[in-house]
């Protein structure tokens, strides 16, 4: 089973993911340059919101970190294990973020030990990893006789066989050198969104000035402390996920090993899809919010639930791109540009559906969709489809 969104939403004033000059990211699309805001920020954005992990909280979340030394380290002094000792067991945690199993020397600046690369990890992969240092540890009595102690020899030692994951990891995936930790193949699918129409880049000239400096008759006392400029854009964006609901159910149960129950996994399933839906509606990324503060939602979400496993993205409604001077707005147009495309494309290409669920802000129906009149109720029919589906597979 699939499940489809599309999101139009119209940011103010703003720099929501920028490139590595400060500049909001953008792309060529259609011939026109286009706003952008990259896959990476947004799932960041959605699986960091408070919304997606409260919602989830019960079924616990991982982390993406460097700083599995550092857990481990705080692990072994928990259970008794002298400075020296935990300092040792960090070393050999570092081991476990790379392929030959080297650690890592600790960062010059802080003392703290890191792994090479960054890990998606739960608090059972973390558990074991300590577990398995910690006997280690015990077997060699002495700091000396523990230096010796190979990473990758406990490395193998924590080798996953069907560790639980957490929802966020099922949904999102994880790719890892070390064989302590399962690769798991991501559920979802995300596309960078794009704006609906031609990108403009502005730029914001900003001052500072010493409070307590009284102006005087000198050069020096006038004009500001502080000057520069902040470069910025208004745009709609349309974005697009896919997100396979039995992909989640079998990376919960492990694919047939020792995960949980599959009835369990399909509850599971259910609340992350919904999670993830309502912190897509309600969160944006968090790139310069503090001088901007563009928190606006979406103004049109189409929601579609296929039994065959086929994504189709709808970017092309706007290949032409949404005039900025549109007679009745540019997110009006975008709206109805959107619905002429997905009516095309579904008589075109005979487009099946389970169920479609339609959420717009203005008097806009889409042929073939349940319109639902608030967001609340998408999200409310959208669980009872999915339920619906669940219980007949």
């Amino acid at each position: 089973m699939l499940v489809e969104i599309h999101m139009l939403q119209n940011h103010a004033p703003s720099n929501l993911n920028r490139d590595d000059t400060g500049s909001p990211k953008d792309a060529i699309f259609g011939g026109v340059r286009r706003a952008r805001i990259s896959s990476q920020a947004l799932k960041r954005a959605i699986r960091r919101s408070e919304i997606f992990q409260h919602a989830l909280e019960r079924a616990g979340h991982g982390w993406r970190t460097r700083q599995l030394p550092e857990r481990v380290r705080q692990i072994l002094l928990e259970r008794g294990l002298s400075e020296e000792m935990a300092h040792i067991g960090a070393l050999k945690a570092s081991g476990f973020g790379n392929k030959e199993g080297r650690e890592q020397a600790p960062r010059e600046s802080d003392g703290l030990v890191r792994t090479a690369q960054t890990m998606f990890l739960t608090a059972a992969d973390i558990e074991a990893v300590a577990d398995v240092i910690y006997k280690a540890a015990l077997e060699a009595k002495t700091p000396a006789q523990f230096k010796k102690v190979s990473a990758k020899e406990l490395e193998a030692a924590v080798r996953d066989s069907g560790r639980p994951i957490t929802p966020d990891i099922a949904l999102f995936g994880r790719m890892v050198t070390s064989s302590a930790f399962r690769d798991v193949e991501s559920a979802i699918q995300c596309a960078h969104a794009i704006s609906t129409h031609p990108m403009t880049h502005e730029f914001d000239f900003y001052t500072a000035v010493d409070d307590f400096e009284k102006p005087g008759e000198s050069d020096e006392d006038r004009g500001a402390d502080m000057m520069g400029d902040v470069e910025f854009t208004s745009a709609c964006f349309y974005k697009y996920f896919s997100i396979d609901v039995d992909g989640i159910v079998e990376n919960l149960t492990s694919k047939g090993t020792d995960g949980m129950p599959v009835a369990e996994a399909r509850s599971l399933a259910v609340d992350t899809v919904l999670a993830f839906l309502e912190a897509a509606a309600f969160t944006s990324p968090s790139g310069k919010q503090n001088t901007f503060a563009a928190h606006q939602l979406p103004d049109a979400v189409l929601v579609e639930v296929k039994s065959r496993k086929i994504p189709v993205s709808y970017a092309n409604a706007f290949v032409n791109p949404v005039s900025l001077r549109a007679k009745e707005g540019l997110v009006v147009a975008s709206i109805r540009q959107f619905i002429d495309h997905v009516k095309l494309m579904t008589r075109k290409f005979s487009l099946a559906s389970e169920c479609r669920l339609w959420f717009t802000t203005i008097d806009a129906e889409l042929e073939g969709a349940a319109t639902c009149d608030t967001f609340a109720e998408l999200l409310q029919n959208l669980r009872s489809e999915l339920q619906k589906a669940g219980s007949n597979g």
